[in-house]
């Protein structure tokens, strides 16, 4: 908050340098990421469509062409016990790795086509049963993702 830049050190090397609010809205590595709470991945944009390392896909609000990161934050995550029907135009079948308390708020991390952490109320997590091990969907409405240059 008080500083005018930063620099992120990760194993010993600067992997970004800058103003904290650029920091915050466009981390270059999944460390970075993390630290200022977004779920990033590196991928290829054509259209609206970012084809992600790794083989997932995720839909952006505006399209685009070239290397980017998409970056969407943990509460613009969705979870539901079976495939959600509506608007969201990112949906994935994941299984539950880990919970944890996060504030007033319990973050959820999940694998599948996408590692991805995302944040539930603690009532939640009772209703879904979200356990290590638990399948569930995400969803992520396309207007949550944002897209920059990688």
């Amino acid at each position: 908050m008080l500083a005018d830049r930063i620099t992120v050190l990760e194993k010993g090397s600067v992997v970004q340098d800058g103003p904290p609010a650029e920091v915050a809205l466009r981390p270059r590595t999944e460390y970075v990421a993390r630290l200022v709470g977004l779920n990033l991945y590196r991928g290829r944009q054509e259209g609206t469509a970012v084809e992600v390392d790794g083989g997932a896909r995720i839909e952006a609000p505006a399209p685009g062409h070239g290397p980017v990161f998409a970056a969407f934050p943990p509460r613009a995550v969705a979870l539901y016990p079976d495939p959600p029907s509506g608007t969201p135009r990112n949906v994935w079948p994941l299984v539950v790795e880990g919970v944890e308390r996060f504030g007033d708020q319990v973050r959820v991390r999940l694998g599948g086509p996408l590692s991805l952490g995302a944040d539930v109320t603690p009532a939640a997590l009772a209703e879904l049963d979200l356990a290590p091990g638990a399948r569930v969907w995400a969803a992520v409405k396309a207007s949550e993702v944002r897209c920059y240059p990688a």
